[in-house]
């Protein structure tokens, strides 16, 4: 029961997400391309921030001298 009332709401946000973005008006394939250039950026965006981001913020703390 848990996992069909799950199912259900993944389906959806995922029914809502197809219409905030108008995918909806796509085919199948050309969604597809859509999502796996979104996937695509969107973790390329994560691992870069978590590459480099400490390296920034120790720069700006070392610049503005909270740590030493």
């Amino acid at each position: 029961m848990a996992l069909a009332r799950a199912w259900k709401q993944m389906s959806w946000f995922y029914y809502q997400y197809l219409l905030v973005t108008a995918l909806y008006m796509l085919e199948p394939w050309e969604r597809t391309v859509f999502n796996s250039m979104l996937v695509s950026v969107v973790g390329m965006a994560l691992y870069t921030g978590y590459v480099f981001m400490p390296q920034h913020i120790m720069a700006i703390l070392h610049y503005f001298e909270i740590v030493q």
